[in-house]
């Protein structure tokens, strides 16, 4: 592992707009996307990433860059995920927090990142945005965006609503888009990332694997959990809502499918308490309980087997993708 580690020679794209050694990026995880996890990551060769609303205020955010910053002297990004709300966070001021104590990468999730642009770009801030189609990777390099992160129907969270798996979607959004992309949901090896790369990827984005990891401020139960799963042990919810969400299947998770399966319209409200983002934070991802709270993870969970450290885990995916690239696809070579 050590030769690998002094050659640093994997350049694409992504390494190169965002100064880091290996195309490999660390989602932003709601509620696990904190200094432990990001300066690891960062400190690994990728890029880690704080996730904003999991501060409770611009000021907490603030002083999470600060603590990252001295487990770190690597470049690391945050995420804020914009959504329609009836008391939306101030996600301007989150921003202006990222940006007025010094950060260069930002990546956006959700509704258009457009209106923030301008702001952004005066800064020289690098905006990657989390799309899940390729028309929607499209209206983002046209507004302005510097890199998307193009996220298949395997991954953790909220896939969309097309159903497309990455074989396809990578591919296609390849065809069309002149900016760099991200390759996210369902990976979690080396020789995975090889794949993408060759379906036109310039790098990985990961969350569930990362979670996995000895640095992840997540409960070891769920760390466990993830190793015993195999790639079967998701389920979706909000189906009928149109917000379809990938997450564990689990007790709540079982019940949140069957109140939808029932006739007629689902009204959310009867939903709200089983699936509220404190009650999976406090006795899923705090407690450990994981059969009592929704909590998210993708269908890599079938390709999760041990809980390495970040460096261990990024050493090991550059590792495969060379040894995929030198022998699995050597018959293409000649």
């Amino acid at each position: 592992m050590s030769m690998i580690k002094e050659d640093v020679c994997m350049k694409t794209r992504i390494t190169e707009m965002l100064d880091i050694e290996y195309p490999i990026v660390q989602g932003g995880m709601m509620w696990v996307g904190r200094a432990e996890l990001a300066s690891a990551v960062s400190n690994a060769g990728g890029l880690g990433i704080l996730t904003a609303l999991t501060q409770p205020s611009p000021e907490d955010l603030v002083k999470e860059i600060a603590r990252c910053r001295e487990m770190t002297d690597k470049p690391f990004g945050v995420n804020l995920t914009i959504l329609p709300s009836i008391n939306p966070p101030p996600y301007e001021e989150f921003l202006r927090a990222a940006v007025e104590s010094g950060i260069k990468v930002i990546e956006t999730a959700g509704s258009n990142p457009e209106p923030f642009l301008p702001y952004l770009k005066e800064n020289g801030v690098k905006v990657i945005h989390k799309c899940t189609s390729v028309r929607h990777s499209l209206k983002a390099e046209r507004v302005g965006v510097d890199a998307v992160s193009v996220d298949g129907f395997e991954c953790a969270g909220h896939p969309g609503e097309d159903d497309v798996p990455n074989l396809i979607l990578l591919a296609a959004a390849s065809e069309k888009l002149s900016i760099p992309m991200l390759a996210s949901g369902g990976i979690g090896n080396g020789y995975q990332m090889a794949a993408a790369m060759a379906l036109g990827a310039d790098g990985i984005n990961m969350g569930t694997r990362f979670v996995a990891t000895k640095e992840a401020p997540v409960h070891e139960n769920m760390k466990q959990a993830m190793v015993e799963a195999d790639e079967r042990a998701t389920t979706l919810i909000f189906r009928t809502l149109r917000n379809t969400a990938r997450v564990f299947r689990n007790q709540v998770a079982q019940e949140v499918v069957a109140i939808e399966a029932k006739p007629g319209h689902t009204d959310f409200a009867d939903l709200r308490d089983l699936v509220a983002g404190a009650r999976g934070r406090e006795r899923c991802v705090e407690a450990g309980d994981l059969e009592d709270g929704i909590w998210t993870a993708g269908m890599v969970v079938g390709l999760i087997h041990d809980i390495p450290s970040c460096e261990e885990l990024i050493q090991r995916i550059v590792a495969e993708a060379r040894e995929s690239y030198a022998s699995r696809l050597a018959c293409l070579a000649g």
